[in-house]
């Protein structure tokens, strides 16, 4: 299984991982290491590998990168086929989360200042230069096609470079390649082991639709990269899974595939939650308020177009209220230089509590303790089309939820009575939307005693189909589990999956 990063800030990726383990494939999960370091760790009876990405290829010459591209040849036809964590590092993460000193992020006196004059001469430096980026773009997408993405975003290489050779060392009989990078990963080692006669079947998962996305890069090379490597290795995928109905009929669309995605949910898994109750994480003692305290909470990643401005800029507008940004870095650029300074411009600076994740398992029972959740997303078509994590985490937690009112969600929402949808970006109609959850919590926590609403919300139910895509792929193969201590595991058999 090959994701593009550390792992535990990602909970599809962690829950697909277990649980397939658990249904008795041999899963190794493999990673990029953030801290420069290898890390191995397992999550249940799956194996965790974090791998370094040392001298990144956006930085080094031009010549070692064309000796690099010339070793990842383009669309090369795939030959015919053969005739036949760290467990202690989570645990410090946990603790570090719901210790009382844990909840704000420190403030940094007089650094605001340098920073934003550095931020606005890259700023003027990016603006002329973009003429020539949309120039040597278009140049090199005339010139090379899908190829062109090897001239466009060299950092792609680099992922083959890091995870390729421990992908063959691992000789797997089903990649499952999660997202737009890691597809290229996994299908050119299926090349690679067709050459040798060998058969990998690659199950492709994409978590989003890039024409949908906001580039990750300000530039304007980085998204039409990523989509021409999309297109040139999306064929080589035996099966598609993706995260929503929208999703798969945009992705069969876009890539001209031979059948429907699959849709898998991101959906919490409670039952990987190992503790029945007291030493549950404590969302209220990370923050430092009490249970009469309101409090809303955000969990996920800390980006601008995620709206969490629009949370700290309605905090004058509701005394008394608390917010929690369960966040995966509170010293993100985005919540140091301008959440938190706006939360100081406004004077509601000690009621933004910036919390660290807790592992994925105990997510529901750590939101819990909230009396809203909130997602106030911008209206980027990524967000339209899905049902996203935080809304399924937030209903296990039967909170009231407050959305904006992007489609999906917005329309669930007001379907189910679960909660209130306001203006995206409307701080006014934020305000409106918050205080009338707040006025009655009973009303919509109520929603959530419809029978079966909460039912094919489930991880178990989403594992099924993921289980049901590898059988299918591999309906005979079978092969020794190993289980961490290197013992044979109680199944009788089962079948190797990176």
């Amino acid at each position: 299984m090959l994701v593009d990063n550390g792992v535990l800030g990602d909970s599809r990726v962690q829950k697909v991982a277990r649980s397939a383990a658990d249904a008795g494939w041999s899963v190794t999960l493999l990673g990029r290491s953030l801290n420069g370091q290898p890390q191995r760790w397992w999550l249940g009876d799956a194996e965790v590998r974090l791998l370094p990405m040392p001298d990144p290829l956006a930085r080094q010459s031009v010549l070692r990168r064309a000796v690099l591209r010339r070793l990842i040849p383009r669309q090369a036809e795939e030959p015919a086929a053969p005739t036949e964590p760290p467990l202690a590092a989570e645990a410090a993460r946990n603790a570090a989360a719901t210790a009382p000193g844990a909840a704000a992020a420190p403030r940094v006196a007089g650094a605001a200042p340098r920073r934003g004059a550095k931020n606005w001469l890259l700023t003027l430096a990016r603006r002329a230069y973009r003429p020539w980026d949309h120039l040597r773009t278009r140049f090199w997408l005339r010139v090379e096609g899908d190829g062109a993405w090897r001239r466009l975003d060299p950092r792609l290489l680099d992922f083959e470079a890091t995870y390729g050779p421990v992908v063959d060392q691992l000789r797997p009989d089903l990649i499952h390649a999660h997202d737009f990078r890691m597809l290229g990963v996994g299908a050119r080692a299926k090349v690679r082991a067709a050459a040798e006669g060998r058969r990998i079947r690659l199950v492709w998962d994409a978590h989003e639709f890039l024409p949908g996305m906001k580039p990750w890069q300000d530039n304007a090379r980085w998204l039409p990269a990523q989509r021409a490597h999309e297109r040139e290795y999306a064929p080589h995928a035996d099966a598609v899974i993706t995260v929503s109905e929208q999703l798969a009929d945009l992705l069969r669309a876009e890539h001209g595939l031979p059948e429907r995605p699959a849709v898998v949910l991101n959906a919490p898994a409670v039952d990987h939650d190992p503790a029945a109750s007291g030493d549950a994480p404590d969302l209220r003692g990370a923050c430092g308020v009490d249970a009469s305290t309101p409090l809303l909470v955000y969990s996920g990643v800390a980006l601008p177009q995620r709206g969490l401005t629009t949370m700290v800029e309605a905090l004058p507008q509701l005394p008394g209220v608390h917010v929690a940004l369960v966040v995966n870095d509170g010293g993100l650029p985005y919540v140091r230089g301008t959440l938190l300074p706006k939360a100081e411009r406004l004077k509601v600076a000690d009621r933004v509590h910036v919390v660290a994740y807790v592992p994925y398992a105990r997510v529901v029972r750590f939101l819990s303790a909230a009396d809203a959740g909130v997602i106030p997303v911008q209206r980027y078509l990524n967000y339209e089309i899905a049902l996203i994590t935080k809304f399924f985490e937030y209903s296990h937690a039967r909170l009231p939820v407050v959305v904006s009112d992007v489609r999906t969600m917005a329309e669930t929402v007001r379907g189910t009575g679960q909660g209130e949808v306001f203006r995206a970006g409307d701080v006014n109609d934020y305000v409106r939307a918050v205080r009338a959850v707040l006025a009655d919590p009973a009303r919509y926590r109520a929603a959530y005693d419809k029978p079966g609403l909460l039912d094919g919300w489930t991880w178990a139910a989403q594992a099924k189909i993921v289980e049901d895509t590898y059988t299918r792929l591999l309906p005979d193969h079978t092969s020794r589990v190993l289980t961490r201590d290197g013992t044979p595991a109680g199944q009788p058999a089962s079948r190797s999956q990176t």
